[in-house]
């Protein structure tokens, strides 16, 4: 792999494009992109998606950047639902892996769901001409898979691309987030740099 900040510069020149805000050239495949990078290198991507953000507002260029920190969103809506002191009971007595399926169920990330809340959180503040950045992947883990929200979230954006920040390995076949845990095979997004 190159070096992450050439790398990061070759995608800065892609978004640029006006032919990738139009998903043009995927051959009718809706414009999902994946950059994957070392997760050792987390916060030189989450600084550069920061300044990205900022440099491409809507008044200045013909489109916006939308950052969207999966963590973040899951936080805000368990908080919401009053459901985060739940959820810190339940990791004591009943164990991590109960918090993670009850916290699957209320935001319901099961497959083909239509009323997935974080999707749906994504939909409701995603303007027209903006590209989606997804981060905060490895941050989820293990309570959101990244191949359950990219599975999905083609039910609810399909007009803007859609790029996720990848702390491990994506082949264009499966994802391996950290490098080490294999995730389910994953067909429809490309990579957006080699």
């Amino acid at each position: 792999m190159r070096n992450l900040e050439s790398r990061l510069n070759e995608l800065e020149e892609k978004i640029k494009q006006p032919n990738f805000r139009k998903n043009k050239g995927l051959g009718n495949e809706v414009g999902y992109y994946v950059f994957d990078y070392p997760a050792e290198q987390e916060l030189i991507v989450r600084e550069r998606v920061r300044y990205l953000e900022s440099k491409y507002e809507k008044n200045v260029h013909d489109f916006k950047i939308v950052v969207f920190d999966l963590y973040d969103i899951i936080i805000d809506l368990l908080i919401q639902e009053d459901f985060l002191e739940i959820c810190e009971d339940f990791e004591k007595t009943k164990g991590f892996q109960e918090v993670t399926i009850s916290v699957n169920e209320l935001l319901r990330m099961e497959e083909d769901n239509q009323s997935n809340e974080i999707l749906a959180h994504i939909k409701n503040n995603t303007p027209k001409d903006s590209i989606i950045f997804l981060t905060g992947v490895g941050k989820c883990f293990p309570i959101l898979r990244s191949h359950k929200v990219l599975n999905n979230l083609h039910q609810y954006i399909d007009e803007v691309p859609v790029v996720m920040f990848f702390p491990g390995k994506y082949d264009g076949l499966s994802l391996m987030l950290f490098s080490e845990i294999k995730d389910a095979n994953y067909y429809r997004a490309f990579k957006l740099v080699d």
